[in-house]
């Protein structure tokens, strides 16, 4: 049995973070699946690596200029390829564990970060292009997303939270899952098969609070943030998905919105290289990484119950960052900021970078 196999047992699922055309073609997205992943994510800077670092696409993008097709179409046309191409051979996963597991997800295009209407004209769009049960539609939680969120839940449609920094953000998200579950069954739909996660970004919270804290000559508080604030999100997860507003809707059949942990790959050396997975395994939870952490984590990852460790401390070390005049509040705000305008950037770069190959055969 693998450690994959085993975090599965402890209720956590593995998702790679990553996706290429030779990867799902030649068989290594099936060989994965086999050591025990469960999933797959993408969004704009990993499409942008695989077009635009690589040759993969180059004969699709030469046929479909020759076919007059615009830079947009090219590019939507690559990516819904790619994504079916990981959700078929994850499609027999998703069956087995009745729509837990087995997911792809693809994001909205995010120049509609901060517009709601077009979120969700977007989302449904995506979901009945690639036609497939086992796709997520990825929407960020900014201010715009959130009533994005609960209308195309409601429409019976999967959906991944991407860039959630903090509390605040987390508790909105899913308020607005159960929202939208409520008004989907008020519908006449099924909550059976309609699944969510929460992203839940860690390492670049830590990247952020410790350089706040360098400045402030506390080097003590520094390497804690990143858990100690995913911790505390399980925590009020644990409390909100309780209770008899959702065990109504989990009568119906309606599943938990599993916490999901993104940006997992350890940024600083000085940490341990499986950091943000050791710390955070634990029941109703996913872990979306990169190549090099699931192979660091492969090698010398332990798997444990961690999750809900030490969560006074959490609490009180994060106490401590306030007196020490870090905002944790305000770090998590630029955070989200900065996500969506790298995302945005991304996006960009990849369409330049289609553009350009396409004028070297029809300029």
């Amino acid at each position: 049995m693998t450690k994959l196999y085993e975090l599965s047992n402890l209720g956590q699922s593995i998702w790679f973070d990553f996706i290429r055309r030779s990867f799902t073609r030649e068989g290594k997205l099936l060989a994965l699946i086999e050591q025990g992943v469960r999933g797959v994510t993408s969004n704009p800077s990993i499409f942008e690596k695989a077009i635009a670092g690589s040759d993969d696409y180059d004969a699709d993008i030469r046929r479909l200029a020759g076919e007059g097709k615009s830079v947009g179409e090219i590019y939507e046309s690559i990516v819904l390829t790619d994504i079916q191409g990981a959700a078929d051979p994850l499609r027999p996963l998703y069956d087995k564990t009745d729509a837990r597991d087995g997911f792809v997800s693809l994001e909205v295009s995010p120049t509609l970060a901060h517009d709601t209407k077009g979120t969700i004209a977007d989302a449904k769009r995506l979901f009945a292009a690639v036609n497939r049960p086992n796709l997520m539609i990825k929407i960020p939680a900014t201010s715009a997303g959130i009533p994005a969120i609960e209308a195309v839940i409601a429409a019976g449609i999967n959906v991944n939270v991407t860039l959630i920094f903090s509390l605040t953000q987390y508790e909105a998200t899913a308020k607005a899952y159960i929202s939208g579950l409520e008004k989907l069954l008020a519908s006449g739909g099924s909550l059976a098969r309609t699944a969510s996660v929460a992203s839940f970004f860690v390492s670049r919270v830590d990247t952020a609070v410790d350089d706040a804290l360098e400045k402030l000559g506390r080097i003590d508080l520094q390497g804690h943030a990143a858990v100690d604030n995913a911790r505390r999100a399980y925590a009020r997860f644990q409390e909100i998905f309780s209770g008899e507003r959702w065990e109504k809707l989990a009568r119906t059949g309606a599943r938990v919105q599993r916490p999901l942990w993104a940006s997992t790959g350890t940024k600083n050396p000085a940490y341990p290289d499986t950091i943000y997975v050791d710390q955070l395994m634990g029941p109703d939870t996913v872990n979306t990484v990169p190549p090099a952490t699931l192979q660091a984590f492969l090698e010398h990852g332990r798997v444990a119950s961690t999750i809900g460790l030490d969560l006074e401390g959490a609490r009180a070390r994060t106490a401590a960052l306030l007196r020490a005049g870090v905002d944790l509040d305000a770090i998590t705000e630029k955070l989200l900021v900065d996500g969506v305008d790298a995302f945005a950037k991304a996006f960009d770069g990849l369409m330049g970078s289609i553009a350009k190959k396409k004028s070297v055969r029809y300029g």
